[in-house]
């Protein structure tokens, strides 16, 4: 069978991943509203009920908003390290989970095998309490989903090395963020070591581990004030081109949409 990879949305505004194979659907955040994850999840034709997992990544709102509600209507088990459930469970941030529907991620380094999938998460540098990212790999595939990141560190890029897709943040063109209308302090935060990468940092960290096997490249939780997609794919198509890496054939570069669900990939 496939396996489907599909960004259903991207941004501040929310941030959720679809994947799905051999029969296990799922999620990578889940950061719309309940109603609108159902309304994204119907546009790929899978009813919430067969999700078999949501993975948070940090806690977030535009990560987590709609986790809480998924959980209890479907009984569908979430995901997170100790220390972000921990966090969650104080300030109350899903609402009440049924007790077996809290799972906590295994130590660093440890995998979550679920039905046919391996996941296994890694951690990153962002203002939030114990920030993860994702690998999943199938039989034949895998798969990593990295956003969320101040600057890009040797786990990381140790992580994402050997990946067919990969879905990286490509948040902000460093000079609209500069010149932009984001006060200060949160201009400082955007391009701290703990907040999110530009367009120019997310194109050398995908040459870093670029590979034979890396087909599919998603750029995504691009900033709607301090971005643009076609700034985003220029800056980094460049700084691919000056290694010898050409997108449309040695890559191929994707936009993960605002607001909107993207296509889905399906890989044989």
């Amino acid at each position: 069978m496939p396996v489907v990879f599909c960004p259903l949305a991207s941004g501040s505004d929310g941030n959720s991943v679809y994947i799905g194979a051999d029969g296990t659907h799922v999620l990578i955040d889940a950061g719309l509203s309940g109603k609108a994850m159902e309304e994204a999840l119907d546009i790929i034709r899978l009813p919430p009920g067969l999700l078999d997992a949501i993975f948070i990544t940090h806690e977030h709102g535009d990560h987590i908003q709609g986790a809480g509600v998924l959980s209890r209507r479907y009984r569908i088990p979430v995901y997170a390290t100790k220390k972000t459930w921990a966090y969650m469970d104080r300030k109350s941030l899903l609402g009440r989970i049924a007790p077996e529907n809290k799972r906590i991620l295994p130590s660093e380094g440890g995998a979550c095998a679920l039905k046919g999938l391996e996941v296994r998460h890694f951690p990153i540098p962002h203002d939030a309490i114990d920030p993860v990212a994702y690998t999943i790999k199938t039989a034949r595939h895998k798969i990593s989903v990295a956003t969320d990141m101040g600057h890009v560190t040797d786990i990381i890029k140790e992580n994402l090395s050997g990946s067919d897709v990969l879905y990286v943040e490509s948040n902000h063109d460093l000079d609209m963020l500069k010149n932009g209308p984001y006060p200060r302090e949160l201009k400082a935060r955007v391009m701290g070591l703990k907040g999110h990468l530009s367009n120019a940092s997310a194109g050398r960290l995908i040459a870093d581990v670029m590979s034979e096997r890396l087909k599919y490249v998603y750029l995504g939780h691009m900033s709607e004030e301090n971005n643009r997609p076609l700034i985003a794919l220029d800056t980094v198509s460049n700084i691919l081109a000056a290694d010898n890496i050409v997108p449309g054939v040695n890559v191929r570069l994707y936009l993960a949409h605002r607001g909107m669900v993207s296509d889905a990939l399906r890989l044989e």
